[in-house]
């Protein structure tokens, strides 16, 4: 055998980082990073919030209906169906802009929230699975639970899931898609006005 057929014996691509987990430093800093965009939100910085949001974000929460076990797969609507979100990064702008309007009736006097974000679970991206993002990107799961208060005796609490998936953008991280799932499948609150 030449050495170079021995060199090139011994030469062992790295493993696919695609759906493993992240390290613990990874991790940490994700975590800090949804902390951070809970308090901007609870602290109506919606201006800063919104600059943690990738410039083709797409930020979706589709509806629920209660269904039998056996029909579970249809129990979200699919893309195209009925959403309390389905927005872009300029559509949202243009909801906080109106929230500085003092037209949107719904949050004036404003709301006052508490995010929750928990059960964080933080994966490579897989590129083969979502077109358009590396290895480098990040698939982020977490729970949360928001609590809203409005006016004397308004209070509604939103519990459900999230799906992110994150990119990254020097030092910092940007959500470039964002799938909300509330656990409620009947909104009871008056409106939905909250980011979550």
């Amino acid at each position: 055998m030449t050495e170079s057929a021995s060199t090139a014996s011994r030469i062992v691509p790295p493993p696919a980082r695609a759906g493993r987990l992240a390290d613990h430093e990874l991790h940490f800093q994700v975590e800090q990073f949804y902390y951070h965009e809970a308090e901007l939100l609870d602290e109506g910085r919606y201006a800063d919030w919104l600059d943690l949001l990738d410039d083709d974000l797409d930020y979706w929460m589709p509806t629920r209906t209660n269904r039998l076990r056996r029909q579970q797969a249809l129990s979200v609507a699919a893309r195209g169906e009925a959403a309390y979100y389905d927005e872009t990064r300029e559509s949202l702008a243009w909801r906080i802009r109106r929230f500085d309007s003092g037209m949107a009736w719904s949050e004036d006097p404003p709301s006052r929230t508490r995010h929750l974000v928990g059960n964080v679970v933080v994966r490579y991206a897989d590129p083969a699975e979502h077109q358009g993002f590396t290895e480098d990107d990040l698939l982020v799961k977490s729970v949360f639970l928001v609590y809203r208060n409005r006016l004397e005796r308004e209070e509604n609490v939103f519990a459900g899931s999230r799906t992110d998936l994150l990119r990254r953008s020097g030092d910092r991280f940007l959500v470039a898609r964002r799938t909300i799932l509330l656990d409620q499948n009947v909104l009871l609150a008056k409106n939905i006005s909250t980011f979550f």
